[in-house]
């Protein structure tokens, strides 16, 4: 079986691997090149170059390209069934007599390019259209050796091992999202003693900067690079099918991942808002000025961005006299190296910094490139509303694609870095699952910390506390009406 090469292998610093084409003979029109780069092509054209033969197996460069973007024609179902009909019809398997050495030589290529479409979109593969096809057609292969017989086993049970973990992925997301609720506001009024705070679980803040990159990494890995595309798929022929593809939600990791980002910065309020006393919060703001900058070090950018975000939510900057007994001068740094001026300047430079670090890493703490997601998905959203998918000619833009396939591929690279810090259950679980504070009870535990400075503060403070006390009113009086109920059943 040919080998598959790691990601950072795939495109040079330029976009896409140079040498790409020139030892590759085009059998069939309707591609075009420059310095043997291809830049378009019909899509009828793009899919037979896809397919292997005898004498030719498609860079992985452009099978990682095509898969990623050509859903944004077709399904990826219709696109197997295409790469299915095209290897059946031009390579004979279904034929009892074609030629053994002929099988022997076609039937690992085509085994390879379903491999890698396995192993890098494997969520394709939810489709039950996708799935009968791809055993159709391994079946075929299968049929022949002993040897395809095991390798197709072999990819088989990966991908099914893929799917079932997906799957128990989404399940404990969901089972995350129903528990956790709004910490109540009451919380404010009982006592500080009994009131559990992320120092109590962990007063080492280089401790939670490596539990949080733990988060980090597991949610990225479960994001498809297919997700950063279908993203950005706007009213088409895939929104009106009713297949199970179409009912499935196609960036839900995605999505996951961005809920992540702003619940750890609205824990980050909650936890400084909390506080009765001004010294206790100060004494959390610079805790999390402290992890975030062991985020920094660590290479995890995205958990540093929701931290600063967290300490500068209005409830949270609002607090004058807490923020005057805290030692700004990490924070301000923090700040600066995240300085949205300049289109991220000084952010994308120091990313740069660790991507590099990480290629040539000795330890796996160096490897750790966790980049700033929104920040990444608006790169590639710009990038796709900047350029056509089609040129006038009705060809493909491929050139968008290699560009498109190196940032997608890029992050994947990323994403698959094992995590080398040891986990703590207890930290981990307190992260994902406390509950935080909504908008509104941050700023009502804002006003009840510091009291309003001005009409407007003075006014939506009001507002609040006759919203909070009719809704503790309403549940005291559902508690009343179910007492009332039980008494009488009794």
């Amino acid at each position: 079986m040919p080998q598959t090469p790691p990601f950072s292998a795939m495109f040079d610093s330029s976009g896409y691997n140079r040498n790409l084409y020139q030892s590759a003979e085009d059998s069939c029109g309707g591609l075009y090149y420059h310095d043997n780069n291809l830049l378009s092509g019909s899509l009828e054209a793009l899919i037979q170059h896809l397919v292997p033969n005898v004498d030719y197996y498609p860079d992985r460069t452009y099978i990682f390209t095509f898969l990623l973007s050509s859903r944004l024609f077709m399904h990826p179902y219709e696109l197997m069934a295409k790469v299915c009909h095209l290897c059946v019809e031009h390579q004979r398997l279904s034929d009892p007599d074609s030629d053994k050495n002929q099988m022997r030589k076609i039937a690992p290529k085509i085994l390879q390019l379903l491999t890698e479409w396995t192993e890098t979109f494997p969520y394709d593969f939810r489709d039950e259209r996708m799935m009968r096809n791809l055993k159709d057609l391994a079946h075929r292969i299968a049929s022949g050796e002993e040897t395809y017989r095991k390798n197709v086993q072999q990819m088989m049970q990966c991908l099914i091992r893929k799917l079932a973990a997906l799957s128990q992925y989404e399940e404990v997301l969901a089972k995350i999202s129903s528990t956790s609720t709004d910490r109540l506001t009451v919380l404010k009024t009982k006592p500080q003693s009994i009131q559990r705070d992320i120092i109590t679980v962990c007063n080492d803040p280089y401790t939670l900067a490596q539990q949080l990159t733990h988060i980090e990494l597991e949610r990225l890995n479960y994001i498809g690079p297919e997700e950063f595309v279908q993203a950005f798929v706007q009213k088409g022929p895939l929104d009106n099918d009713k297949s199970c593809y179409g009912e499935r939600k196609k960036t839900r990791n995605l999505e996951a991942y961005v809920e992540w980002f702003n619940r750890l910065s609205y824990l980050v309020a909650t936890e400084i808002c909390m506080p009765v006393k001004k010294k206790h919060r100060a004494r959390m703001i610079e805790y999390f000025i402290d992890v975030a900058r062991e985020c920094f070090n660590i290479g995890n950018f995205n958990s540093l961005m929701a931290i600063i975000s967290g300490m500068n939510m209005s409830p949270v900057s609002r607090l004058k006299k807490t923020w005057a007994k805290v030692k700004t001068a990490k924070f301000d740094i923090l700040e600066h190296q995240m300085d949205p001026s300049s289109n991220f300047y000084n952010y994308r430079t120091a990313l740069r910094g660790a991507a590099q670090r990480s290629l040539t890493a000795h330890s796996s703490r160096e490897k750790i490139v966790i980049p700033f997601f929104s920040l990444l998905i608006k790169d590639i959203y710009f990038l796709n509303e900047g350029c056509a998918n089609r040129l006038p000619n009705g060809h493909v833009n491929f050139e968008k694609f290699w560009e498109l396939a190196k940032q997608v591929s890029e992050f994947m690279t990323w994403k698959q870095v094992e995590c080398p810090f040891e986990r703590d259950r207890k930290i981990l679980q307190y992260l994902i699952t406390v509950p935080v504070f909504s908008e509104d009870a941050l700023y009502l535990a804002s006003y009840e910390s510091e009291g309003p400075e001005n009409h407007i503060e003075k006014d939506r403070w009001k507002s609040l506390r006759w919203v909070s006390f009719f809704s503790l009113l309403h549940k005291s009086e559902g508690n009343w009406l179910y007492l009332k109920k039980a008494t009488c059943v009794l």
